[in-house]
């Protein structure tokens, strides 16, 4: 029995693992201890809030408690973006290292050091980790996606990506010819990008031991205009665009692993956002309070970020997302969300109002925004949640991604 997942889809037969039933468990947990604390603890005055507005108030709180991790190893949820991976950062990393640069959780660090000479500029610095499976995949490979992630995060910073560092774990018996393939695909992704890899390193380790090859890049970039953007600079009244169909690399990857047998006619999205970026800024200027890619937990991490940082409402119109048919019916069948599907070549930006007619209209000028589109608005309250008004009138909270739908995909 064949099922029509829409144009270029179709699909034999696939098969959903118990991660998705894993997380409801863990979130009706999570609420029943929620709602037995409440009730042994009542807050004065909670008598007297609607059934909503007490649910709203238990997030807030558990939101609000200091980060701890549960898990006595780590698992594949901790690398998917979502609330596993928020709790890895806060509790272990952050509160390790923790810096007034570093607590601002943005994609790259905007630093302002001075130079010998007395003269100071403002840089943009960031690392990344590329273990994608299949490290080939249609739109793409493991080396353009290495090169364009790290210039997208300078690029988020606001900065003119100028250099690269490049680290190569190497598993034992990796076939020399896929990796010149891979290399030629990070020369060319870079030359595109107007940016140099200027360092690097290469480790092997024994066979069965990387999964073939992971790569790490680090980025350098210069911040040439006088903004900082920031989650916590969002205001209500402000507008959220994207710059395109989400969640086309990771269905992508999903199905080139040939593990579902579902064949679809699409290709990843990753692609250099930094021209795109540029524009944007040249058009909307201090009017952009944030520019994010939406890569591990997709648009809905990012609201999620932009709503716990400002303390605001993102309000996001499901009339108004662009997704394709193909994503659509895919993440159907899978039982995903297309909003926590990563995407490799779409922005996200928080725009102020009066701004935001000019940001679309310099992203949909580029090729890569041809898409573009204004998919919600932020709002007063409830302060630090994403709401959906859905297709069908009703409204629902987009909370972080539990579990990990799609491991692996960047």
């Amino acid at each position: 029995m064949t099922q029509d997942l829409g144009p270029g889809v179709d699909r034999a037969g696939a098969t959903r693992a118990n991660w998705a039933e894993e997380a409801v468990a863990a979130a009706a947990a999570e609420e029943a201890q929620l709602t037995h604390a409440e009730a042994q603890h009542p807050h004065a005055g909670s008598e007297h809030l609607t059934r909503e507005e007490q649910v709203l108030a238990r997030i807030a709180k558990a939101r609000a408690r200091k980060a701890r991790i549960k898990e006595e190893r780590i698992t594949l949820a901790h690398g998917a973006g979502g609330k596993a991976t928020q709790t890895l950062i806060e509790a272990v990393f952050l509160d390790a290292f923790r810096n007034p640069v570093l607590e601002m959780l943005e994609d790259g660090a905007q630093l302002a050091p001075t130079w010998t000479n007395g003269v100071t500029g403002r840089l943009a610095f960031t690392t990344d980790s590329y273990v994608v499976s299949p490290l080939f995949f249609p739109g793409g490979d493991i080396g353009d996606l290495a090169v364009n992630g790290t210039v997208n995060d300078l690029a988020m910073c606001g900065a003119r990506p100028l250099y690269l560092s490049c680290g190569f774990i190497l598993e034992e018996g990796f076939p020399v010819a896929d990796l010149q393939r891979i290399v030629a695909s990070m020369a060319a992704a870079a030359q595109a990008a107007g940016v140099q890899i200027v360092t690097g390193d290469t480790k092997v380790v024994e066979r069965g031991k990387a999964d073939g090859l992971y790569i790490n890049t680090a980025g350098v970039g210069v911040l040439e205009r006088d903004v900082v953007l920031s989650a916590a600079a969002a205001r209500p009244g402000d507008v959220v665009l994207v710059s395109g169909p989400i969640g086309d690399h990771g269905i992508t990857v999903m199905l080139a692993r040939g593990e579902l047998d579902i064949s679809a006619d699409i290709v990843s999205d990753t692609a250099a956002l930094h021209e795109i970026s540029a524009g944007l800024l040249d058009a909307a200027g201090d009017g952009v309070r944030l520019l994010r890619d939406a890569t591990r937990g997709g648009v809905a991490t990012i609201c999620n970020e932009v709503a716990t940082a400002a303390q605001v409402a993102v309000v996001l119109d499901e009339a108004s997302l662009p997704v394709r048919p193909v994503v659509n019916g895919a993440s159907e069948l899978l039982g995903i969300d297309p909003l926590y599907v990563a995407c490799e070549g779409r922005l996200v930006a928080v725009v102020a109002p009066d701004r935001a007619d000019a940001a679309l209209t310099a992203l949909r000028a580029h090729p890569l925004g041809e898409g573009a589109a204004a998919i919600g608005t932020i709002k007063d309250d409830p302060p630090g949640l994403v709401l959906l008004r859905t297709a069908f009138g009703g409204t629902r909270i987009v909370d972080l991604l539990v579990g990990d739908p799609l491991p692996r995909i960047c």
